[in-house]
């Protein structure tokens, strides 16, 4: 049996806002001992407030991605992203992070079958957008 203790490891989890990615993520990282990043990370202030403005997003994206660089260089064993990652190229910059500094990328779609809330407020509409948007490549 592959011995996977000694590898380091990038794991996204993505799925729809509301699906559970931040539990999730917050769950497997043993009570914060491996990083967890998120754009969301971005728009949520000291004192846990989230305020999303989407003329800012990029840089949201950015953030998290170079937080996630970050956590590669100083070999965090298991790093946790949680995004929406509707789209392949938000996966894109994870796939060349884990190739650069030599981490099993694991992608996990997380769904959540019992309601339509989210913490973000999105609408119903809006989510509907989403899933006719969302794509799940197995191979």
């Amino acid at each position: 049996m592959k011995d996977f203790s000694t590898k380091k490891n990038l794991i996204l989890l993505r799925g729809l806002p509301g699906a559970g990615k931040s539990a999730i993520a917050h769950l497997l990282s043993e009570k914060g001992k491996h990083p967890i990043f998120s754009i969301d990370d971005y728009f949520t202030d000291s004192n846990g407030d989230y305020r999303f403005q989407f003329d800012k997003n990029h840089l949201a994206y950015s953030h998290c991605e170079q937080r996630t660089a970050t956590a590669m260089q100083e070999d965090a064993e298991i790093i946790f992203v949680h995004n929406t990652f509707v789209y392949d190229w938000e996966m894109e910059p994870y796939f060349k992070l884990s190739a650069k500094h030599g981490y099993t990328l694991f992608v996990l779609t997380v769904e959540k079958h019992h309601t339509k809330e989210n913490i973000h407020e999105v609408s119903e509409e809006q989510l509907n957008k989403m899933v006719e948007k969302y794509k799940v490549k197995l191979k």
